[in-house]
């Protein structure tokens, strides 16, 4: 008997050990770096725009940008799932001698001292570099998309995303009234809503704009139109191919004080299993992209946790 008690002791500390290990391993792998965005000035009315051949389609919402000492228009996509502001290394190296130069003298380290500016603000940091995108085309129609707009630059400035009139600002003050509070743990923006009569936790991700809900396989399901025809496409996480399923759905959504209409629900295939235990472990119930945000105005305070629907 007292082996047996040693044994099943020796089980229980083994398992709490491995737990608190696991819980310590995540929470350091998904807690972003210190943000040490340098902000100066406020961006007023900069028009969106979606990198899609179709403007209906919404695949990424994407703000104009200037880099100091290059006299040309970029692009970067805002991503309000990315905790982190970053450039992407291939897409540097082509624009010109004074990034290559930069990128190559780094020593492989993966940053890059670097100023941009969106309309008169300002942002200043080491960002992050990315081995990802393309070289930039020489058309300056087309739209080069150099680096993503992460919610590091949230925590300095309010973000004003008017969707029915396509502008964006990023101010430092906004009257507060009819303001509700959100989550905001390691950058992530988790606003509640109810879908269906039933209150959820809903990741705001517009990296995922192209779509109203992703959600899981039952609650697809549930929120599905019956026998309504069904989408499938595949999608492009970090050069990573998914399959994403919609089909057309006739919900109501709340979010904060508003009630929106959710035309379209959908759920992905193929993602990692990491994923799938952050998305547990988080109390996330969905993700919301900016296409259920079209004919609305989207208020952000990061810094005080706090969002409007208008």
């Amino acid at each position: 008997m007292r082996i047996f008690k040693k044994l099943a002791l020796s089980v229980i500390i083994v398992i709490s050990l491995s737990l608190v290990t696991g819980y310590i391993y995540f929470d350091r792998k998904f807690t972003p770096p210190e943000n040490k965005l340098k902000v100066s000035g406020r961006a007023e009315n900069i028009p969106m725009t979606w990198d899609a051949a179709d403007e209906n389609s919404h695949a990424a919402l994407l703000l104009p940008i200037r880099l100091k000492g290059v006299d040309r228009t970029f692009y970067m996509q805002f991503d309000s799932g990315s905790p982190t502001t970053l450039f992407y290394k291939n897409s540097l190296k082509s624009i010109g001698t004074q990034f290559r130069t930069q990128i190559q003298s780094g020593n492989g380290q993966n940053h890059i001292p670097m100023q941009f500016s969106i309309g008169e603000m300002g942002v200043i940091s080491d960002f992050e570099l990315l081995n990802y995108g393309s070289a930039i085309d020489s058309d300056a129609n087309n739209k080069n998309i150099i680096g993503t707009i992460g919610t590091d630059l949230l925590e300095k400035r309010i973000v004003i995303l008017d969707f029915k009139k396509s502008g964006c600002s990023f101010v430092e003050n906004f009257n507060e009234k009819g303001f509700e509070t959100f989550e905001f743990r390691k950058r992530k923006i988790v606003i509640p809503g109810v879908v269906g009569g039933e209150n959820l936790k809903l990741l705001y991700d517009s990296g995922s704009s192209g779509y109203e809900l992703l959600t899981n396989r039952e609650e697809w399901e549930r929120y599905r139109i019956p026998n309504g025809s069904i989408k499938i496409e595949k999608g492009n996480s970090w050069g990573n191919v998914l399959t994403v399923v919609s089909a057309p759905a006739d919900q109501p959504v709340k979010i904060g004080k508003s009630e929106l209409q959710l035309s379209e629900v959908t759920h992905v295939e193929g993602t990692s299993q990491m994923q799938n235990l952050l998305m547990k472990t988080s109390g996330m119930q969905g993700m919301i992209g900016n296409k259920i945000f079209l004919n609305h105005r989207l208020i952000l305070d990061c810094k005080n946790k706090k969002f409007k629907v208008e």
